[in-house]
């Protein structure tokens, strides 16, 4: 007796070339889905982070003020001309510079420099970024190299309080050396506006010099 062996077609043994391309389009839906998730972690992480560091600099240009004007005392100082200057001296904003000068005190001396515990600093807006400059010697001494403190700046506004009003300018003639309070507007080129008020020294009025008194 013989039986009949029936083998596969052999056309089955495979797969066609529609079912190739089906599965490589597939395969390729699949790759460029997951490169845009990539792209977009990747773009929210660098925003996020670029986010973080600008409230850091934020952060840490208020500090830095507001240890500055809280620290301010009266100390005329001279510059490089030798001309006398006030010990605090403050226009309206980024169109000059510098824009905020004053003498502060606790400046700290770890190496025992030869030098007094008294600052001068200035604030000023050159080039789209907020810059504090330092001096090494209360007269007639050059800036030192300015630190950057904020970028992003298009426009700074100060105004100065004294006894109640608001002045757009500081310059000591008004019979009192130092303001009250100062108030900082900041207007980054994204639009956005931060506003802060500071004490300046003990924020206390000053008080009243008596002639003849002894």
């Amino acid at each position: 007796m013989t039986r009949d062996i029936c083998l596969p077609d052999q056309r089955d043994a495979g797969f066609t070339l529609v079912e190739v391309m089906i599965a490589l389009l597939i395969f390729s839906m699949l790759a460029v889905a997951g490169v845009a998730i990539l792209s977009f972690s990747v773009r929210a992480g660098a925003a996020t982070s670029a986010r973080l560091d600008d409230a850091a600099a934020l952060s840490r240009t208020l500090s830095v003020l507001s240890a500055d004007l809280a620290q301010a005392v009266d100390r005329p100082t001279r510059d490089e001309a030798g001309t006398v200057r006030p010990a605090f001296t403050g226009e309206a904003g980024a169109t000059s510079a510098p824009m905020l000068q004053l003498v502060r005190g606790g400046w700290g001396n770890l190496d025992a420099a030869p030098r007094p515990g008294l600052q001068k600093v200035a604030y000023q807006v050159e080039r789209g970024a907020l810059e504090r400059v330092a001096y090494p010697q209360l007269d007639g001494a050059a800036p030192l190299s300015s630190a950057v403190l904020m970028t992003g700046i298009r426009d700074a506004r100060l105004r100065y309080r004294i006894a109640g009003a608001w002045s757009d300018r500081w310059d000591g003639t008004a019979g009192a050396p130092l303001p009250q309070a100062l108030e900082l507007v900041l207007i980054r080129t994204d639009g956005t506006t931060w506003r802060q008020l500071f004490l300046v020294g003990n924020g206390q009025p000053p008080q009243p010099v008596l002639v003849g008194a002894t």
